[in-house]
């Protein structure tokens, strides 16, 4: 479980702007050491900065990801179109001798890798895209010096791409992603394609952008790495009964479907489980007026890919949409009036100050939050869903008054 363990870290990443303390240039100067300790050149160092300008889209980037900003819903919607899932259909046949290989190879589902592709770059048809694919060198320098909550991940993948600069013999013009400086079809990070970096198509070199060999080929073994068990499904949607106790939704232990299900959790459409033995943790990303699953460690892969859950779902319903499978039973609530940035970091003090939470302040709801707000919920003597709403910062406030 040690992989999964690492997983665990990674979402507990608060990718929040802190502020620059040197100017860019300067940070430029003062970098040059810290890259050449990493075996990156000062020739290719100079080169790849030289006249190097801040990216100014990079701070409202960062402040609106979308995977923090949108109820879950709304970002499904966004993503698990009947266009996307269509175009993906198409995509995955056009190039099915591909697809059927990396699966035979790796035990990677290919239509969780489908599922990928199209959410991060439309099957591909982004990454000729300028506005959104563009060099990285330039954005990574600038997400460094803007100094976000996961610095040091930023460092790393600055050093990685100016690695890949020279392993590559590259100018800096010709490493391109999206702002935060993902590469390729399936859109793999520096510091990734350096650990997990695959020549899919056999021809001597990683190419993440131009060849979707290579990509479908790193992302596969990044999954595994990151501890993903061939033929385990990401998850099921679940009818959950009246009076269970969302206490148990906690994803700080797995335990067998057998656990859930002798409390009466049941798979929907009368589905039965394939193996009651296989570990899980229950989810209600809105709470018990939502959709809700029994979500295995693959789910937990799809997380360490991206730390959202909103981005993990997707992914996991697209590929099964791929497949031919319909829409979830139950439906979302999608009258729910959410919090803004101020309330909801004030949530997250007000649960500080009612000691049940010792996370950041940072307005980004997550597994930590929604557990520390059950936990108030069922002092309250609420169902303890931890779904976090405008009418929990009233409720909050009034107990932190």
């Amino acid at each position: 479980m040690l992989r999964i363990a690492i997983v665990f870290a990674l979402l507990l990443a608060t990718p929040a702007l802190a502020a620059p303390v040197e100017s860019f240039a300067s940070f430029l100067r003062n970098f040059e050491a810290r890259a050449i300790a990493a075996g990156v050149s000062a020739e290719t160092y100079r080169a790849a900065t030289a006249g190097l300008t801040p990216d100014p889209d990079i701070p409202d980037l960062v402040e609106t990801q979308p995977e923090f900003t949108t109820a879950v819903w709304d970002y499904l919607d966004k993503r698990v179109t009947t266009g996307r899932i269509e175009r993906g259909r198409a995509a995955i046949e056009r190039n099915r001798a591909l697809f059927a290989d990396v699966g035979t190879r790796t035990g990677v589902d290919p239509y969780v890798l489908g599922a990928i592709w199209g959410i991060e770059t439309d099957y591909g048809a982004v990454l000729g895209n300028a506005r959104l694919i563009r060099p990285i060198i330039r954005s990574l320098a600038t997400l460094v010096h803007q100094r976000r909550g996961r610095l040091k991940q930023d460092e790393a993948d600055f050093i990685a791409a100016l690695q890949l600069l020279q392993i590559n013999h590259m100018q800096a013009s010709e490493l391109v992603g999206s702002w935060a400086g993902a590469i390729g079809h399936l859109q793999v990070n520096p510091s990734n394609v350096i650990a997990h970096g695959s020549d899919g198509d056999g021809d001597g070199r990683i190419d993440l952008h131009h060849s979707l060999a290579d990509a479908l080929a790193t992302s596969a073994k990044f999954l595994l790495d990151l501890g993903y068990r061939p033929g385990l499904d990401w998850g099921f949607e679940v009818d959950v009964p009246a009076g269970f106790d969302y206490l148990l939704a906690t994803r700080d232990e797995l335990r067998p479907a057998s656990f859930f299900a002798d409390r009466g959790v049941r798979r929907v459409k009368g589905r039965q489980f394939a193996d009651l033995a296989t570990p899980v943790f229950l989810y209600a990303p809105a709470g018990q007026g939502g959709p809700k699953f029994l979500m295995t460690a693959n789910y937990l892969v799809l997380k360490g890919y991206n730390f959202s859950d909103s981005y993990a779902l997707s992914v996991a319903h697209l590929a099964d949409r791929l497949k031919g499978s319909g829409g979830f039973v139950h439906p979302w609530p999608r009258g729910t009036k959410f919090p803004n940035l101020n309330q909801r970091k004030a949530i997250q003090q007000a649960l500080i100050d009612l000691g049940l939470y010792d996370g950041v302040v940072d307005g980004r709801i997550g597994p930590v939050s929604q557990a520390a707000y059950a936990r108030f919920q069922a002092a309250q003597g609420e169902v303890a869903d931890g779904f976090i709403t405008l009418r929990s910062y009233e409720e909050l406030a009034a107990a932190t008054r």
